[in-house]
């Protein structure tokens, strides 16, 4: 076991680090987010394996970092910088999520006959417009997220079919 450690436990670190690094900053800028989502999150929960390895590989050199200021200053900052992100959904003080897209949310799982006013359309012509625009299984009593699942879309096909229809 202790040549496995030697030989991995650092190299999957990295490796699994650069994953979750580029996944992030991708998701952060919102480039890509269907494709790193899951990934950023499997592969990220992964990273506690090696992570795991790589310190109890490292167990004295990594103890003696608790023996000087910057490791608790550094524990510190993290702790704050967490609860800063985290304090409005733990307590409940923030709306919590971006408004944007908690409006394409109400949209997208609409109706047809709940959608197709907002685009100054009838429910007939507004189903007709989504059928032209990919969404086959468009029919009235399902919503809009359903319609995309059941023609093979996601809800980003349905938001982009939106913005092309004329108010």
């Amino acid at each position: 076991m202790p040549s496995f450690l030697s030989r991995y436990a650092t190299p999957f670190t990295t490796g699994l680090f650069l994953v979750s690094l580029i996944s992030g900053i991708a998701l952060f800028f919102h480039v890509g987010t269907a494709a790193f989502r899951e990934m950023h999150e499997w592969l990220s929960l992964v990273l506690v394996l090696p992570f795991v390895l790589h310190v109890w590989k490292n167990w004295r050199p990594f103890l003696m970092y608790f023996k000087r200021l910057p490791m608790a200053i550094a524990l510190a900052v993290s702790l704050v910088a967490g609860l800063v992100f985290a304090w409005p959904a733990l307590t409940g003080a923030g709306a919590g999520g971006n408004p944007q897209m908690a409006m394409i949310s109400l949209v997208t799982h609409a109706t047809p006959a709940t959608a197709a006013p907002l685009f100054g359309q009838t429910e007939e012509v507004f189903i007709a417009a989504l059928k032209e625009k990919g969404l086959t299984a468009a029919e009235p009593g399902k919503s809009l997220v359903d319609i995309a699942t059941a023609s093979g879309k996601g809800e980003r096909d349905v938001v982009m079919a939106l913005i092309t229809l004329k108010p």
